[in-house]
């Protein structure tokens, strides 16, 4: 195809897939389908297997490939840290948090022991796998996750919560088999490991993330119901928050994922009332209405994003996996991962909890990969990972997101439409 004519006509290929799915969107939704898969086709179709519109080599261009994915991650967890408005002290985040870590060591662990003894990978590489396709996806996963920050159910909110904690929990993993393969340094024993990877980096990347998402929720407010000031341009809030927390976040050698879930979490308590708000009898209805409005814009502004993100995210995962080499070992590997090690991994970390049985099978199924796994994985290319492992673990990877849009997306709309009318016909669950 003529050069002068694949810019223009990505933009109407593009701009065509945005019309479509809008207008079919409701359409879609009454399927056994998800957007993601159309985005998918259309990826592949614009590839070299197709018209050959678009071309991505995911060494070459890993840079790239690491930025995109990031940016598309970080709004997610964005999202997911608006949408979970339960009182942090509250049972019901145990579920989400023993998921993210109970869960999360048992999958690393079992991919692991896979990637050594059956695929034969370095222990380093199996790990790096490991930690990849561990962590659930917070972008692909949204047909799962609460619908509005008053819903408690405690499937939704476990989903939504583990794939916004995770993404960060996987971080350490990630590290720990670059270390083993030379491309980080852990110091000796792994103390740098244990005692920046691990403690600092989870921890202050939390604190950091949750007092700037307090401080600077708080302070609009105050300039909003005490000065009239600092008014409009709420999307604004969102990106800023974003930006600083990952930023700090990084400067300070923590992880930025972590610390933009907790802004969002912070961001979303800023309506609760306090005891010590004192303020004027003429401004009590402001600052009761302030917060909300406030939150409703962010909330519709970063939903936009996440949208978008996914739309093109999704679209290169369709062009790369033209150009990657797949090996039989994907034809075992993915139905050990979605239904042993996953549901395993949900059964042992749930235990204590106080989770459905029928909630515990759809939690065991929906483990959602997808981006995040892409940009774990570019993460490492892009720190010197090997070229030959790289492209092994590139097509594992692949693989198992587009088995995933696949597999998850047919059965996400009948499962949850199922488990909807099951929740309407049985006792209330019970108070958080």
């Amino acid at each position: 195809m003529p050069e002068e004519l694949q810019f223009p006509l990505a933009f109407t290929v593009v701009g065509t897939l945005l019309i479509v799915t809008t207008m079919t969107s409701s359409f879609i939704a009454r399927l056994p389908l998800s957007t993601a898969m159309l985005y998918l086709a259309v990826g592949i179709g614009i590839g070299p297997a197709g018209v050959d519109l678009v071309r991505l080599d995911p060494l070459h261009d890993a840079g790239l490939l690491e930025r995109l994915t990031e940016i598309a991650v970080l709004i997610s967890l964005f999202t997911a840290g608006l949408k979970l408005k339960m009182p942090l002290g509250a049972r019901r985040w145990r579920v989400p948090l023993q998921l993210a870590s109970i869960s999360m060591v048992l999958t690393v662990t079992a991919i692991t022991a896979l990637g050594v003894w059956v695929l034969r990978l370095p222990l380093g590489a199996s790990v790096l796998l490991g930690a990849i396709l561990a962590p659930t996806d917070p972008v692909l996963a949204s047909d799962v996750q609460v619908a509005t920050p008053e819903d408690r159910d405690r499937l939704r909110f476990g989903l939504t919560g583990e794939g916004g904690l995770n993404d960060g929990t996987a971080f350490p993993f990630v590290m720990l088999g670059m270390g083993l393969l030379s491309l980080h340094d852990m110091k000796e024993w792994g103390w740098r490991w244990w005692a920046v990877d691990v403690l600092w980096s989870v921890v202050g990347g939390l604190a950091i993330g949750y007092l700037l998402g307090a401080l600077v929720g708080r302070f609009i407010l105050y300039l909003r119901v005490h000065h009239r000031e600092a008014l409009g341009s709420d999307e604004f809030i969102g990106l800023g928050l974003i930006a600083v927390a990952y930023g700090v976040a990084l400067m300070c050698h923590s992880y930025g994922f972590l610390a933009v879930f907790a802004a969002g979490l912070s961001l979303r308590r800023i309506d609760e009332p306090r005891a010590s708000d004192n303020i004027a009898a003429e401004v009590q209805q402001v600052a009761a209405e302030a917060p909300a409005l406030m939150m409703q814009a962010v909330e519709r502004f970063n939903a936009q994003l996440e949208r978008f993100a996914e739309v093109f995210i999704v679209l290169v995962v369709g062009v790369l996996l033209t150009v990657v080499e797949f090996r039989s070992e994907i034809l075992w590997f993915i139905p050990v991962l979605f239904l042993v090690i996953r549901p395993l991994a949900v059964y042992v970390g749930l235990i204590g909890t106080r989770v459905e049985p029928a909630q515990r099978r759809l939690m065991a199924w929906f483990g959602i990969r997808g981006i995040g796994s892409i940009y774990y994985l570019m993460y490492a290319i892009t720190h010197g990972l090997e070229p030959a492992l790289a492209n092994r673990l590139m097509a594992i990877t692949l693989a198992v997101v587009v088995a995933s849009v696949v597999f998850h997306g047919v059965s996400v709309t009948p499962l949850m439409l199922r488990y909807e009318r099951r929740k309407r016909k049985g006792p209330p669950q019970g108070k958080p």
